[in-house]
Parts: structure tokens; C-alpha cells; sequence
């Protein structure tokens, strides 16, 4: 519970100031969404449903911004997030196209595609792993480093603007809360497509 009221206070709590989860309908059993205790309030789960809603929100509006950065300095939201990603860990031997994509979270044939396309614009160097040939290894360009430089000012602006109600101690808080989330966000995607393919179409008593 502590998890769910921290996440929902600390994180997204003031983009909707007024929580509705005071003036839903009483639960009805049949159509909870959760069942495990943490989750649900007086044997409700309005607050998860609140906490689900703000963080929906929450995610499209991060996606905006990142596709902002992007745009920016001629590139997608997604080969931004690269960029940024590997100038962050890339060290001095570089990181490789495995790593890149467990950090990003995407397929390791996708996360290829995209650096491949950073490669063609000069923004990202690759080379050879020296400890396993097949591997390949990426590293931001000097011309890379640059195009960030220029983008660093923006980024100050509008991140400050964005968490600007976030205390320190609460920044530490909500990172180590997500990343305790993340596993358990892979396993749901893993679990709503085997789902899917299991049904094989939609549900009898779908909305036409």
C-alpha cells in the first residue's frame, strides 16, 4: 500500500489535484480490476484506478516531451532516448547494442534498427566488442556530443519545469519505487500478450 499512495501522491498527484477515488461508485466485486489486498482500499480498487489513470497521463505527456527533444535536433523521440541513454553509460569502451536494449526496454532487433539510423546521421559511433568480436559496441560521436551540448539548455528548462514540485528525498523515493515496478511491467506485457494470442480475437460481449 505504501508503494501505491506514494507513487500516486508523489509522482502524478498534481496533475489532477482532486483525486476522484472519493466520489466513484461503491466497488461492485465483479468488476475489480485487482485482488491483491495492497492494491485496493476498503476492498476497492478506486485508488489503483486512480493511480493507473495519472500514471497513463502522466506517461503520454513524458512521451510528448521526449518526442519534443527529439524533434529538436532532427531525430525521433525514440533515437533520443537512445542518444541519451548511451552518453550515460557508454563509459569508456562504449555500451553494447544487448545492454542499450535492456536498459531501453525494446527488442534487441528494433533497438539495432534505430541505432543503425543514429550511425547513418554520424550521431553514434560503432566498433567492435575487443573481448567478443561479435558483439558490437556504440558510443555517442563528437558530433553527437555536440548536437546534446546544444540541447542541454532545453532540457534544463523544461525538466525544472516539469518536477518542479519534487523535493530530493522524493526523488529518490519515486526512481527506486519505479524501478521495483519495471520487472513486474515486464511480466504483464508478457502476460497480456500471451492472453491475447490465447483468446485469438476479442471477447464474447465485445462493444461492436
Amino acid at each position: 500500500m505504501f508503494v501505491l499512495k506514494l507513487v500516486a501522491a508523489k509522482m502524478v498527484a498534481r496533475l489532477h489535484p482532486k483525486s476522484s477515488a472519493g466520489r466513484v461508485a461503491p466497488a461492485n466485486p465483479e468488476l475489480l480490476t485487482v485482488t491483491r489486498p495492497e492494491l485496493l482500499v476498503d476492498g476497492s480498487d478506486a485508488e489503483f484506478r486512480t493511480l493507473i489513470h495519472r500514471s497513463m497521463s502522466f506517461s503520454r505527456w513524458i512521451s510528448t516531451v521526449r518526442d519534443g527533444f527529439g524533434a529538436l535536433i532532427g531525430i525521433s523521440g525514440v533515437q533520443y532516448e537512445m542518444m541519451i541513454l548511451v552518453s550515460r553509460l557508454q563509459g569508456n569502451e562504449g555500451i553494447t547494442v544487448g545492454d542499450l536494449s535492456s536498459a531501453i526496454r525494446l527488442s534487441g532487433a528494433f533497438t539495432t534498427i534505430e541505432a543503425g539510423k543514429l550511425v547513418d546521421k554520424g550521431l553514434l559511433e560503432k566498433s567492435a566488442d575487443l573481448r567478443d568480436r561479435r558483439r558490437v559496441r556504440l558510443r555517442v560521436t563528437t558530433g553527437g556530443r555536440k548536437v546534446l551540448l546544444s540541447l542541454a539548455p532545453y532540457q534544463r528548462q523544461v525538466n525544472d519545469t516539469a518536477f518542479a514540485n519534487l523535493k530530493a528525498t522524493e526523488l529518490q523515493e519515486l526512481s527506486g519505487l519505479l524501478g521495483e515496478l519495471l520487472p513486474g511491467m515486464d511480466r504483464a506485457v508478457n502476460l497480456i500478450n500471451f492472453i491475447l494470442k490465447q483468446e485469438g480475437g476479442p471477447l464474447d460481449g465485445h462493444i461492436q
